[in-house]
């Protein structure tokens, strides 16, 4: 193997381990790169004897630590993060106004999770039977904790 080939493994094996701490979850992008990288030392090795190729061994371990402390202190994996905050909560249920028999309509669609306006509240339910469209008249037919299941009734106003 060539000196330039060698180095050329080393390079995509130390990018892929880096990426995959920072970027890539899933184990593949890090198990490839760790292949490529433990392949180039050993070809190292193979070409430049013990000398050579422990002194790549041990520039692959600091330029790995060099990627990843500029990695992790630059601010262009920030683009890539959530910075908002959810102020969404689980449906409260308290209010005994909202029971089974209760009516609404949907505000998005049902596939099978969305929001609804039932008793002038928006919550967040379950459809039952099928995917139901936006603004459609629905009912509650069960409460399971925050779980709000509902189904589609059949009203004259929205034919």
């Amino acid at each position: 193997m060539t000196p330039t080939l060698i180095i050329i493994v080393l390079v995509i094996g130390l990018l892929l381990l880096t990426l995959e701490i920072v970027a890539l979850p899933g184990g593949f992008a890090g198990i490839c790169g760790f292949l490529l990288t433990v392949f180039g030392v050993w070809q190292s090795y193979l070409w430049l004897g013990m000398t050579g190729g422990t002194i790549v061994l041990g520039c692959c371990v600091a330029i790995c630590i060099i990627l990843l402390a500029l990695f992790m202190k630059s601010k262009t994996w920030k683009k890539f993060s959530l910075n908002e905050e959810s102020d969404s909560a689980v449906n409260q249920i308290d209010d005994p106004a909202i029971a089974i028999g209760t009516r609404g309509t949907t505000v998005a669609r049902l596939a099978p999770t969305g929001k609804a306006l039932i008793d002038g509240k928006l919550m967040e339910v379950h459809a039952i039977n099928k995917f139901i469209d936006q603004d459609r008249p629905i009912e509650v037919v069960a409460i399971e904790g925050y779980r709000i299941d509902v189904c589609e009734i059949e009203d004259t106003r929205f034919d």
